[in-house]
């Protein structure tokens, strides 16, 4: 099982291309992290990991998450609002596998991408990793006023 944290303590090499903002989700910079799911052949792992972030929707609208899969080249919003996206851009911002391999990222409100996983994760996970970005804490300490 393969997860790569793109986020960390450290600060990040804005100038490096893999950090640049997916232009094929720019309509959600700055107002939604978006959670993108790429099926796999068969879409068992796909499926398991929709299953497990489904499962808690309201901690998903606490996080301003949309949750997108991509199967081929098509685009389906799973949780939130999407309309008109391009499933071929979305693979090749993301640097994303071939059609027919799992894979799973999570794109911040700033539209570069946090987190690269080719398994599913739980939602405990995801809902960690978000919840430890400046910009959660920022708003989490903004809807306790």
């Amino acid at each position: 099982m393969s997860k790569t944290l793109l986020y960390g303590a450290t600060k990040i090499d804005e100038t490096n291309s893999a950090y640049a903002p997916a232009e094929s989700l720019a309509a959600f910079q700055w107002k939604n992290r978006v959670f993108v799911v790429f099926a796999d052949r068969d879409n068992s792992r796909a499926a398991r990991q929709e299953n497990q972030l489904l499962a808690d929707r309201s901690a998903l609208d606490e996080r301003d998450l949309v949750v997108l899969k991509i199967s081929g080249v098509g685009v389906r919003p799973l949780f939130g609002a999407a309309d008109g996206l391009d499933g071929e851009a979305i693979r090749r911002d993301l640097q994303a596998p071939e059609i027919g391999e799992f894979a799973a990222f999570l794109v911040g409100k700033d539209g570069t991408v946090k987190l690269k996983a080719s398994e599913p994760i739980t939602d405990g996970e995801l809902f960690a990793i978000i919840d430890s970005m400046p910009m959660r804490a920022a708003e989490s300490l903004k809807r306790d006023k």
